[in-house]
């Protein structure tokens, strides 16, 4: 049996209005109030440039993007591995690992991810890199292997914020990560942790075979709305200099003093990938009713 197609509401169509005219407005008291002069003719020069052979290649704003993307994927796979490891340390029958995890979930959420970052990046950068070595390592290694690790990760000389900008994003990010697990755990059914006793598994068999399987299912789309978040927490990484999104515009208008249409320009950036992972993330959600319907 098909849906019926929904149909665009009155209440759909006086928010659009609303949001129309509150936009116009903006833009009529900063052409006509405040004599702003719009200059949008400088912003693709930012996104695309040619280079010395001629050809078209991504300039700093597009660079800015793939920044972002690289920083928001390592971030959501590491807060997923952390994420999974705390939430199922949540539902253990120890106390001490509970404690360990609750602990973790609550500093973390109160925590200020500002403040965080700043505290990662001078731990990272200042202690753990160089007793791993991880800079001499890193510029030590073939041309060929340093243009790899600039593509997938980040340039030697920016390779200790990166990974600072990583982890910091990902404890974050790991404390939600692990609510999310904790609930989808918990929200099994008791008979399935029943049957799996009646067949003799031990707690890690449970988990393995019975509980994570189903759990799975039912945290897949709240964990990639997570991953968009992380998107959007990624501009803090701006504060450490990594040339994310965010750092480039900054970067733009200090050079430029076009304030507006650079912001503008980067909002529109975050809203479309947002946008295109949000309905991705529909997409998902639809899926998995289908099958468990």
């Amino acid at each position: 049996m098909h849906k019926k197609p929904s149909k665009i509401s009155l209440l759909d169509i006086t928010v659009i209005l609303i949001i129309a005219t509150l936009a116009g407005y903006i833009v009529w008291r900063l052409t006509m109030q405040l004599n702003y002069k719009w200059n949008w003719g400088i912003i693709p020069t930012y996104l695309v440039r040619r280079d010395t052979d001629g050809h078209w290649v991504a300039n700093i704003l597009l660079e800015g993007l793939w920044t972002t993307l690289r920083l928001s994927i390592w971030a959501t796979l590491l807060a997923a591995i952390l994420g999974w490891f705390m939430g199922i340390m949540r539902t253990t029958r120890r106390l001490f690992n509970r404690l360990i995890a609750r602990t973790y979930v609550e500093l973390i959420r109160n925590m200020p991810p500002l403040v965080l970052i700043f505290i990662f990046y001078f731990f990272v950068s200042d202690q753990i890199m160089p007793i791993l070595g991880v800079d001499a390592f890193i510029r030590s290694r073939s041309p060929q292997t340093q243009k790899w690790l600039a593509v997938f990760l980040a340039e030697p000389n920016r390779f200790t914020a990166f990974v600072s900008g990583v982890v910091t994003i990902a404890v974050f990010q790991g404390a939600y990560i692990t609510e999310i697990v904790r609930s989808g755990i918990q929200g099994i059914e008791r008979g399935q942790w029943e049957a799996a006793e009646a067949l003799g598994f031990s707690w890690v068999q449970k988990m393995r075979h019975v509980i994570l399987p189903q759990a799975v299912k039912q945290v897949l789309p709240p964990l990639a709305n997570e991953f968009i978040n992380t998107i959007k927490y990624s501009s803090i990484a701006s504060v450490i200099s990594i040339q994310e999104l965010t750092f480039q515009g900054l970067q733009i208008m200090a050079a430029t003093h076009v304030t507006i249409e650079v912001w503008l320009t980067i909002t529109a950036m975050y809203l479309v990938i947002c946008l295109m992972l949000s309905m991705a993330v529909h997409r998902l959600e639809r899926h998995l009713a289908r099958k468990g319907a």
